[in-house]
């Protein structure tokens, strides 16, 4: 079969297209052939070896994939060949067929697309459990989401909204602050003055929950702008930047930060993550959330896409189709 191959870390423009051995079902082990596979901030970092993990080399990168079932291994209980659905794990989804535990699959209803349900995978997954277990997001409260363009912005905004909050989105052009608009959010800024604009925007009480998947000088605009007993939600670093944090600050004005690892919370306490979908996706089915999909790209395009990913050139979900 085909697949996108990383045989060393490296630039993303070293990645191939290039055949890779078909994978077995063995144990709890299901094969899924690819209808629909996520591109994910992290693939690229994982590929140019940045990630928090670094896995033996050549591999194939990606995170999510939709499709069916086209062999079970001989433990397999919850599935059958030709069930629909989508999995979510660390590597393996760029490629025609990939192999996943079990564990790390749910079945699809027929209303949910496979496009959908890869956005709601990584993305609204890790904007959800950021602001439900993480940030503890009440009714009422003000949320400033960074990146609410982006795929996991986007879903912040929307979450926030399902949650009752007063959305404010910070975009970096007019463009994608249409996007967070039309996703919902209260208010749109730009990163020009962020934190008298943030003022104005509350008033001067700050903001109590603030999603950051950006880092940089967007950050230590939020780290002035919090209210009190704020959360100030550590992401991501997508503007290549991993700031410092003036910790006085969290003292004079009385908030935390608090760091959000997806990958790690889907590991550790599985019966929370598999709430959290269920949650998701009845949000979906009752128009709650939508991903935005900006689009769909072959999979021996996987490069390109994901270089521009990595450079913040896209907005809302874009998917691969082998």
């Amino acid at each position: 079969m085909k697949a996108i191959v990383a045989n060393e870390f490296g630039p993303i423009s070293q990645l191939q297209y290039a055949d890779w051995p078909e994978p077995v079902a063995a144990g709890r082990t299901v094969v899924i052939e690819a209808e629909v596979i996520g591109v994910n901030f992290p693939d690229g970092l994982l590929v140019r070896g940045l990630y928090q993990m670094k896995p033996q080399t050549p591999f194939v990168p990606g995170m999510e994939v939709a499709g069916r079932v086209v062999a079970v291994g001989d433990e397999v209980t919850r599935f059958k060949i030709g069930d629909r659905v989508a999995s979510v794990s660390s590597l393996g989804a760029y490629a025609e067929r990939v192999a996943a535990h079990e564990a790390s699959v749910m079945k699809l209803p027929d209303a949910i697309s496979g496009q959908d349900a890869c956005a709601l995978l990584c993305g609204f997954g890790t904007s959800h459990h950021a602001l439900k277990q993480r940030g503890q997001l009440q009714p009422g409260e003000t949320l400033c989401v960074l990146g609410a363009s982006g795929a996991t912005g986007v879903a912040a905004v929307q979450i926030g909204k399902a949650m009752g909050a007063r959305v404010i989105g910070v975009a970096s052009s007019e463009a994608k602050r249409e996007i967070a608009r039309q996703s919902g959010a209260d208010i749109v800024l730009g990163y020009d003055n962020l934190k008298d604009a943030l003022k104005d925007a509350t008033d001067g009480k700050g903001v109590d929950v603030a999603f950051d998947p950006v880092g940089g000088d967007a950050f230590d605009a939020l780290s002035r702008s919090m209210a009190w007993n704020g959360r100030l939600l550590v992401v991501g670093f997508a503007s290549g930047t991993i700031p410092k944090l003036p910790v006085n600050l969290t003292l004079v004005k009385g908030y935390s930060v608090v760091g959000v690892f997806w990958g790690a919370f889907t590991q550790k306490e599985p019966a929370v993550y598999a709430e959290n979908m269920k949650e998701l996706v009845g949000w979906h089915l009752a128009g709650k959330v939508k991903p935005v999909i900006e689009g769909v790209y072959a999979l021996a395009d996987a490069p390109a896409v994901l270089q521009r990913v990595l450079g913040r050139g896209a907005a809302g979900k874009i998917v691969l189709k082998p």
